[in-house]
């Protein structure tokens, strides 16, 4: 569980990481204190413009310090391939919204529909030909229900089949992911 301060932190280390990449410049260096923070932990940084997605990237590999992979997945947000042909401008990062989600250790599931709660996890569906991940709070902005929440993931993130999820040679993951943004840490400290 990280501390309203930790998560301040993240915030103001992606923020950062995300005007140096759009301006050209390195990141300023950070030393961080916390235990929290220096734990190897998976992250995804998500970015949108008024409410519109303008980039999410992220790890489920704890290879560093979590304030480390939020920096560089902060940056890489800016290169998801989506946007690469609309990327975010310097003109429209007072306009962008961070999140962060740090992630739990992938668990795999035997049977999603019984195993994965909407809304408390996230999912990585794991295919022969290709995989794809949702996080937790797509089922709850989406309002799918569980089957389409794993079929949309198969279709539309993994390239395959909707069903694919109930395939002996697909595996399916779940997760949870604390998750926060610049607003909820705004709004919990007035």
């Amino acid at each position: 569980m990280l501390s309203d301060n930790d998560k301040r932190t993240l915030l103001r280390i992606a923020r950062e990481a995300v005007e140096a990449t759009v301006h050209g410049t390195s990141p300023p260096e950070v030393r961080v204190e916390s235990e929290a923070l220096n734990a190897p932990c998976g992250a995804f940084v998500t970015l949108k413009n008024r409410g519109r997605l303008r980039g999410c990237i992220g790890t489920f590999a704890a290879r560093g310090p979590l304030h480390e992979t939020v920096r560089e997945m902060a940056a890489a947000a800016l290169q998801d391939p989506r946007f690469l042909t609309h990327p975010v401008t310097a003109e429209e990062l007072d306009q962008i919204a961070i999140e962060i989600s740090a992630l739990s250790p992938l668990e795999k599931v035997d049977d999603p529909l019984r195993e994965i709660e909407l809304g408390r996890h996230g999912i990585r569906i794991d295919g022969p030909y290709g995989s794809g991940c949702f996080l937790p709070q797509v089922a709850t902005e989406t309002g799918w229900s569980l089957e389409e929440f794993l079929s949309q993931c198969c279709a539309g993130k993994a390239g395959l089949r909707r069903d694919a999820w109930m395939l002996p040679d697909v595996t399916v993951y779940r997760f949870e992911a604390e998750v926060f943004g610049e607003e909820d840490v705004s709004s919990a400290d007035t």
